[in-house]
């Protein structure tokens, strides 16, 4: 069987990709796409990446949208004060036990993103 190692990428449709993609430099750290021998890709650290296919009629997420991404912070508090400062605003704010905390944003497409902050081991 073959084994994946990780992610390599998220690929996904946008209006305005470039601007897109600048959104997610600004507000979250994700590098852009290297367009150069020199440029540096958005390196991810070592941690748990859950894949998990959701039934059709979820309403974990919005019902108009395919996928949701979910992002690991080490600091959730600290990341929705820095978020709410630069007009993005979260919400569904949840806690569960022995997983970690969780909050709800979604980029200027409107695409949802999840943060996450996972429990102390």
């Amino acid at each position: 069987m073959v084994q994946v190692l990780g992610i390599g990428g998220v690929f996904f449709r946008a209006k305005d990709p470039a601007a897109l993609a600048q959104w997610y430099q600004t507000h979250l750290g994700i590098n852009l796409v290297p367009n150069a021998p020199d440029a540096t890709p958005w390196v991810t650290q070592a941690g748990v990446t859950i894949f998990a296919p959701f039934d059709q009629d979820t309403d974990y997420f919005p019902k108009d949208r395919a996928f949701m991404l979910n992002f690991r912070v080490a600091d959730l508090a600290a990341a929705l004060v820095e978020l709410e400062g630069a007009g993005i605003t979260a919400s569904d704010t949840t806690y569960m036990d022995g997983v970690g905390q969780f909050a709800r944003i979604h980029d200027p497409e409107g695409n949802p993103i999840e943060l996450w902050q996972p429990a102390d081991p």
